[in-house]
């Protein structure tokens, strides 16, 4: 029994510290994080930006944030984080791939809803559809066409050609 209890004080004191350094890193990283998210929020509320574009890239800053807090956390305890950022790097770039007509759609609606060449009530012809524009999506935009049907355009389609603007 007492040879059990030395060897917990001993590996509280060969890792207490580190523990408790690791402990603080991310406690102090996730109140960062979280003041950066809220700073990003600001920013984004006086520029007007797209409530769905401002939430989705509030939410990114601070993953990408506490991602890497963890990262030093764990450093600082004395786990071998070099395997772990290579993982999620491959990882990244394989869910990349997957995803690579979703990020084109998802790339084209940040440029839409950012330069915004039309806005909702405008008469367009993007994509090869035309129409009233309904709503702009982060993935898509949605056009009501003059026959009374419903058209729904991937944004990377619209980039992709010349865009009409209708003025009465």
């Amino acid at each position: 029994m007492q040879s059990t209890i030395d060897k917990a004080i001993g590996y509280l004191m060969q890792y207490g510290l580190s523990l408790l350094y690791a402990i603080l890193i991310f406690i102090i990283g996730k109140w960062l994080a979280r003041l950066a998210s809220r700073i990003a929020t600001v920013t984004m509320k006086k520029a007007n930006l797209n409530e769905t574009l401002a939430s989705f890239l509030r939410n990114i800053v601070y993953y990408t944030l506490l991602i890497f807090v963890a990262i030093a956390a764990l450093n600082k305890i004395g786990i071998e984080t070099t395997s772990f950022v290579a993982l999620v790097g491959a990882a990244g770039l394989a869910i990349g791939l997957a995803l690579q007509g979703s990020l084109a759609n998802f790339a084209a609606g940040v440029m839409l809803i950012f330069f915004q060449p039309f806005k909702v009530g405008d008469d367009v012809e993007a994509g090869g559809a035309s129409g009233t524009v309904k709503e702009i999506q982060i993935f898509s935009t949605i056009i009501d066409a003059k026959d009374k049907k419903t058209i729904i355009v991937p944004n990377a389609k619209i980039t992709a050609d010349k865009i009409i603007i209708n003025h009465a």
